[in-house]
């Protein structure tokens, strides 16, 4: 079942103790601290694991600035990026040098496929990453709602373990990549 950014905070807040939220903008304490406290621990926690459903790979469209030093060629993020994978040439997602500067990405290639994690909207997460979020922001915002820090300490360890098992079913749900162009492996062949 997708669930909205709400009903991911209003399942934390119960997790806590607290009252539940319909919305953001309710006035009450466990609204504020939902509204102000889980963007950053969403973009966190998607940002921490290359999760299967928020990879992408798109073409960088270049800059006309070129950068000031070391690299030739500059290109535009996109605008959900939150992490760099990796950088590639056409038709391949790595195996270019580059470097993250000014939210550019800076490489001596002339055309760029970005291998990056990225912001997917809560509504396509998948069950086992809802209860990682849910498990994470409860530790987040138990502080500040029960003043509780050995609460909150026991909320962290259980966030750990549900990350801990999300991580194994993300990792199940792919072939394992092969390793390629390794030194050892071409001299014994």
């Amino acid at each position: 079942m997708a669930l909205s950014s709400i009903a991911l905070c209003s399942r934390a807040l119960l997790k806590v103790g607290a009252n539940t939220i319909s919305s953001f903008d309710e006035g009450t304490a466990e609204a504020e601290i939902a509204v102000n406290l889980y963007p950053s621990v969403r973009d966190a926690l998607i940002s921490s694991h290359p999760w299967s459903f928020a990879l992408a790979q798109a073409s960088l469209p270049r800059l006309t600035a070129e950068p000031v030093a070391d690299f030739d060629f500059a290109f535009q993020l996109p605008t959900d990026f939150l992490r760099v994978m990796s950088a590639g040439i056409a038709g391949r997602g790595r195996g270019a040098n580059y470097r993250l500067a000014e939210n550019k990405l800076h490489t001596n290639v002339s055309q760029v496929v970005l291998t990056y994690v990225f912001r997917p909207d809560e509504m396509i997460f998948p069950a086992f990453f809802d209860q990682v979020l849910i498990s994470r922001l409860a530790a987040e915002f138990c502080l500040p709602l029960t003043e509780s820090t050995s609460r909150a300490e026991f909320l962290i360890k259980i966030s750990e373990e549900e990350f801990r098992r999300a991580k194994l079913i993300d990792a199940q749900q792919g072939i394992p990549e092969a390793i390629d162009d390794f030194p050892l492996i071409e001299v014994r062949s």
